[in-house]
């Protein structure tokens, strides 16, 4: 199973419409289930919701979609040993989360430009849900990647723009130093001269694209990728 998210408070991405591509299909007739998750502060369910991720922005939000992946798996409609999740930004930072806070149940992940620590992102966002670091040691603590890379299990695949001036690429370093010194494996690719994103270099757009597909071949679908869907 391949669930992609964002997470971010009042960013919903499921919606009561059929989203089709020709990749979605193409893995469909792989036999890979792809899903998207909503938590509790997508949006759907108001201010209170909302509400509910004040001083520990990331918790809840991971709880949620660690409660949804076990439910296909409870159903037996996923294999518990090929639940991966991937997403970008917010999306990244739920990634990093999965395989550390919630590797219960996450098993692969594919994390771009992650947040991974909120000390490390700008205030006007963060201290909007999170207060300040004065205000909130313990929330700050809690909600970081680094507190749980003792719980890291499967594989993370952290990719990360060295120009990205959003989410800074100490986010992705920081992390990939604490998986160093706990001697976790993991795989990591740099997008040299990439912002939040590089959709506007197309060759490198071309070689994440295909970096995520040969990630999902060789870890969830274990069979060599077909020439025709790398790009």
């Amino acid at each position: 199973m391949l669930v992609n998210v964002y997470g971010g408070p009042d960013a919903s991405q499921v919606t009561d419409a059929w989203q089709w591509n020709g990749q979605r299909q193409w893995y469909a007739s792989e036999g890979l289930l792809q899903v998207t998750f909503d938590n509790r502060a997508s949006g759907h369910f108001g201010k209170a919701a909302i509400g509910e991720i004040h001083r520990q922005l990331g918790i809840l939000e991971i709880e949620d979609f660690r409660t949804m992946a076990k439910y296909f798996i409870d159903k037996g409609m996923a294999d518990p040993t090929k639940v991966c999740i991937t997403g970008f930004s917010f999306g990244g930072y739920m990634s990093c989360m999965a395989l550390t806070y919630a590797s219960d149940v996450f098993t692969h992940g594919m994390a771009g430009g992650s947040v991974t620590d909120w000390h490390l992102y700008d205030s006007h966002y963060t201290e909007r849900f999170m207060d300040t670091p004065g205000e909130n040691p313990e929330g700050y603590k809690k909600t970081s990647v680094m507190q749980y890379v003792d719980k890291y299990k499967g594989m993370l695949q952290i990719v990360h723009g060295t120009m990205d001036d959003n989410v800074h690429m100490q986010n992705s370093i920081q992390l990939i130093g604490a998986l160093q010194d706990k001697g976790k494996d993991f795989e990591f690719m740099l997008y040299p001269n990439g912002r939040h994103g590089w959709g506007f270099m197309p060759a490198r757009n071309n070689h994440f694209t295909n970096l995520k597909t040969k990630f999902i071949y060789q870890h969830l679908l274990e069979k060599e990728v077909p020439k025709e869907i790398l790009r």
